[in-house]
């Protein structure tokens, strides 16, 4: 079992946020929200950078993950264009979110809307090893389509 995380946070910038949240008990991510004071209109495909007026001191072995929000991609068509963004353990800067409209119509996202979420997930780190070549399993290199599902 993973134990809770106490996760440092600082504003940053001139709008003053809510901190991320869980909303339920049984919760993944925390809602990150626009840092803006203005309205943003996304065109369709068009996509933009939005502040969230936080950064993060994540801990050494832990990544925060920047995903979607499924309420605003069913209602207006936005999503993290990069999802999962990651935010490393050694970045310190403000996490900003890349957002794209893949809706027919453009799209506003408010200020202080819910635009994102973090996820904080452990990161294992990989050795390695070159080898003349690898085992054989049952799929061996079947990539795309290979197992006859759709």
């Amino acid at each position: 079992m993973i134990p809770d995380l106490r996760l440092r946070v600082s504003r940053v910038g001139s709008v003053d946020v809510p901190l991320p949240r869980y909303q339920t008990d049984g919760a993944a991510g925390m809602d990150l929200h626009a840092a803006t004071t203005e309205p943003i209109t996304l065109a369709p495909l068009a996509r933009a950078i939005v502040p969230t007026g936080l950064a993060f001191a994540i801990p050494p072995h832990f990544e925060g993950q920047v995903r979607p929000r499924s309420g605003l991609a069913a209602r207006a068509g936005i999503t993290v264009l990069n999802a999962p963004g990651t935010i490393d353990c050694d970045y310190r800067g403000e996490v900003r979110v890349v957002l794209v409209n893949l809706g027919g119509a453009p799209a506003v996202v408010a200020p202080l809307e819910r635009i994102a979420q973090l996820v904080i997930a452990p990161v294992a780190k990989a050795e390695l090893v070159v080898v003349p070549e690898l085992e054989p399993t049952l799929r061996g290199p079947g990539g795309y389509g290979s197992t006859g599902r759709t």
